[in-house]
């Protein structure tokens, strides 16, 4: 074949399958453990509030249970709102044993105002949250309300999202989640007149409190 009357198709076709033939390996074989941030030595907590809070995540610190409590309280007063669901035991457990209140079924969800969650991992590296179909809270708690605050372990920091599937692959075995996702910051959309709009297809805030259980 000529080469000059060959198409563009056809020549990036070639040069593909040329590489394919060409099999080299890896050049950055560690690439995904390798540092990307100068200051990594801060830790996972650090690095995952700061890139969550660069998306316009909320971060929220709690060295305890009582401390969940306590901010939960004020982060409800501040946004005058009362009508929280929350629909996975351990969630339920933690808001029942210091008697806040809180709506355990779908009854008149169409007016919810707050959807509390937990998740699978936190993802430091680009402020991420990964959640699964795994609990009671499904994918509806997290999209529907305007307000979603997750409650997540210290322990369930990790730096990338290998790491994360890692956790999830341990905690369920061969019984994976149908689905598993990860939220960057609130919903958001800027296809609207070119103008960033928080909220557009999902949660306008969302908070992470994260309790601390390392110690």
């Amino acid at each position: 074949m000529n080469i000059r009357n060959t198409t563009a198709k056809e020549r990036m076709l070639k040069g593909i399958r040329q590489a394919l033939l060409d099999k080299r390996d890896n050049p950055n074989p560690d690439f995904e453990d390798s540092p990307l941030y100068n200051d990594e030595e801060d830790g996972l907590d650090i690095t995952f509030a700061r890139e969550f809070t660069n998306v316009s995540g909320k971060f929220v610190y709690c060295d305890g249970e009582i401390a969940v409590i306590e901010n939960l309280i004020a982060l409800v007063e501040e946004l005058g709102v009362s009508k929280i669901f929350a629909w996975e035991p351990s969630v339920q457990e933690l808001l029942n044993t210091y008697g806040f209140p809180f709506l355990r079924t779908d009854t008149d969800f169409q007016a919810a105002e707050v959807g509390i969650t937990t998740c699978e991992a936190l993802i430091a590296r680009n402020g991420s949250i990964m959640i699964s179909n795994a609990n009671a809270g499904g994918r509806r708690l997290s999209i529907y309300p305007p307000v979603h605050i997750v409650f997540a372990k210290a322990s369930q920091l990790v730096m990338d999202i290998r790491h994360g599937l890692s956790l999830v692959k341990e905690k369920y075995g061969n019984n994976m989640p149908s689905m598993l996702t990860t939220i960057t910051g609130p919903s958001r959309t800027a296809d609207i007149e070119k103008m960033l709009v928080l909220g557009a297809h999902g949660p306008k805030d969302l908070y992470v409190f994260l309790i601390e259980d390392r110690f």
